[in-house]
């Protein structure tokens, strides 16, 4: 990769001034100036952190399932050759119930590429239904397609002390910084979204995610697993083959494991050799005897919602406006389709010469974005509310249920498309078409 800090961080400047201004260099907000400045606007990204902190391999262990639409939207923005690599395809989805120690329920969900249907397959082509990707991956990925773009700058480390006004901030250094329109992709304890006075709905879950990567003997072709426990999903998600803490090339992927705040901080303190046997209790001997690589990660849950995503001359975007238990692997997409949205109405309004920052823009591009956020959040929300119980009568119904789904295809491949990202008035990244 190139050097991030030569390439992209500018010091010593005393106002400032850009276009656009994007507050927070997480990976949606890295998408956004990538989107911005491909087409030519001029866009500058502030981040608290330098630049070399996020590509550290214990910044972030996670990774993240890229949607159809938003591998889509990343072809477009010319960055999916820098981490396709990294990538590996989704080919099927199994989802199932079960308890520790026990088989899986025999009544369960099965998504598979060849359930779409043919006028289906046709306009989709032959392509998995998205893919699992270490978000360390895309993070270079997105810095370095940075680098190409001469429209964009990043001031990093930089910290924001206020705002002076619509279009007007105030670094920690004194430096003023005037533009059309501030992005929010601060995450979710956005400033900016605060001091606009827009009011979220929010709460903790009662659950952590513990996040690791795991050998295993048998190769996992394609197959992303989901298994619904008492304590919430425990999901193994495929990666490409990689080396182990040896050095020996290994079939792997990504764990996911949803449990209890005081289970988790159980789980974290166990040794590596009693977290894989706890693994292989939970999902099994189909991929042969697991084992972990390298760290070991936990992330506390949480819900937000913003009550609009907009106000005088400030979007949210990613985080900023949204947060969901990752119970569908849904949260970065969401994210990137508030980009895809966004990037579409700034793009149109400048090659009309107009406003960047005007308010029917803000309002649109609110409103496209609303229906999709809140429906996402609650439908996660719910289901992790089904899932995460022993209850008898409930687990019955929620095994008939998945069982049904997967015996009427119509109804599976319309969940198949919308978890692809591929259904709904679509901006033009998401279908992979240029701004």
């Amino acid at each position: 990769m190139p050097d991030a800090r030569k390439a992209l961080t500018f010091t010593h400047m005393t106002d400032l001034r850009s276009d656009v201004v994007i507050v927070g260099g997480g990976l949606v907000g890295l998408a956004q100036a990538v989107a911005l400045g491909s087409a030519g606007i001029e866009t500058l990204l502030l981040d608290a952190r330098p630049v070399e902190a996020g590509l550290a391999p214990s910044f972030d262990g996670r990774a993240s399932a890229i949607a159809r639409g938003s591998s889509q939207l990343l072809q477009a923005l010319e960055v999916w050759p820098h981490c396709a690599p990294g990538a590996a395809g989704i080919w099927d989805i199994r989802v199932s119930d079960g308890r520790p120690g026990e088989p899986a329920s025999p009544l369960f969900l099965h998504y598979a590429v060849s359930d779409l249907s043919e006028e289906a397959a046709e306009s989709d082509g032959v392509a998995p239904m998205g893919y699992i990707l270490e978000n360390r991956y895309l993070r270079h990925a997105l810095l370095d397609r940075l680098t190409d773009l001469d429209s964009v700058r990043i001031e990093a480390p930089a910290l924001l002390e206020a705002g002076e006004g619509p279009g007007l901030l105030r670094l920690a250094d004194g430096r003023r910084l005037r533009t059309e329109l501030v992005i929010s992709a601060e995450g979710q304890r956005s400033a900016l979204r605060e001091a606009a006075g827009i009011s979220t709905r929010r709460f903790d879950y009662p659950q952590n995610g513990i996040v690791a990567t795991l050998a295993h003997d048998e190769d996992h072709c394609g197959t992303a697993h989901e298994c619904f426990l008492p304590d919430g999903p425990f999901a193994l998600l495929p990666l490409p083959d990689g080396r182990d803490d040896g050095g020996q090339t290994v079939h792997r992927s990504s764990l996911v494991w949803t449990a209890r705040a005081e289970a988790a901080e159980r789980i974290m303190a166990l040794d590596d050799a009693a977290f894989a046997e706890a693994c292989q209790q939970r999902f099994g001997d189909s991929l042969g005897r697991l084992r972990q690589i390298g760290q070991r990660f936990s992330y506390p849950l949480r819900f937000l919602l913003a009550e609009r995503f907009h106000d005088a001359r400030l979007a949210l975007i990613g985080e900023s406006a949204h947060a969901m238990h990752p119970i569908a692997g849904q949260g970065l997409n969401l994210g990137l389709r508030d980009v895809a949205a966004l990037s579409e109405l700034l793009v149109d309004r400048r090659r009309l010469g107009l406003d960047l920052g005007s308010a029917d823009l803000l309002e649109h591009y609110s409103r496209w974005r609303r229906f999709d956020s809140v429906a996402l959040c609650l439908v996660t929300d719910s289901l992790n509310r089904l899932f995460s119980n022993d209850v008898a009568p409930v687990r019955m119904a929620r095994d008939l249920g998945l069982a049904a789904v997967n015996r009427t295809p119509p109804v599976k491949r319309l969940f198949m498309r919308h978890a692809m990202g591929v259904t709904g008035k679509l901006p033009r990244l998401i279908k992979g078409e240029a701004l």
